[in-house]
């Protein structure tokens, strides 16, 4: 695991507080979140890691001068517990609206197979397709990559269940 230091940032801070999330919320309606979380529970068969959504509007104001998107995923893997499956096998995929940031975090067991490149690479991808203006299908496509991905290092032994919810976390 890298260490990651904060960097402070005002321009960051001032962006969360002028943030306005009814502006922002229209993409994530109802249908959308019902449809991602049918994503992940679709990318989770077949193998026996744990995929774990989170779209974030902001950071909190409190913290967002010194904290980033990569440093809020963190915290939010460690507070979701994603780390906590049987084989270490949780992938977090944090979204923060407000940045335009999206993170994924990988736990122990399935990073060990998995380069940095690998993870930057699929995350350029998935924000260059939400640049495009095309969020859900970025984010469908990212859940089903990390889907084959742990395929490929865990296939289903279907010992553990499904250890962690499939419904998508939306923090507000």
């Amino acid at each position: 695991m890298q260490y990651i230091q904060s960097r402070k940032s005002l321009s960051r801070l001032l962006r969360q507080l002028s943030f306005i999330p009814i502006l922002q919320n229209r993409w994530l309606n109802d249908d959308l979140r019902h449809t991602l979380t049918q994503a992940v529970a679709q990318a989770e068969s077949g193998h026996r890691g744990e995929i774990y959504l989170v779209v974030e509007n902001h950071l909190p104001i409190s913290r967002a001068y010194h904290l980033d998107c990569r440093e809020r995923a963190l915290e939010l893997f460690g507070l979701h517990r994603v780390w906590d499956t049987a084989e270490n096998t949780g992938v977090l995929i944090y979204v923060n609206v407000c940045e335009r940031d999206l993170e994924i975090i990988a736990d122990r067991g399935i990073d060990g197979f998995v380069d940095e490149v690998f993870w930057q690479n699929l995350i350029a991808k998935a924000l260059n397709a939400c640049k495009q203006g095309d969020f859900a299908k970025a984010i469908l496509e990212l859940i089903g990559n990390i889907g084959d991905l742990l395929r490929i290092h865990y296939p289903d032994d279907d010992v553990f269940g499904n250890e962690l919810p499939n419904e998508v976390v939306f923090l507000q």
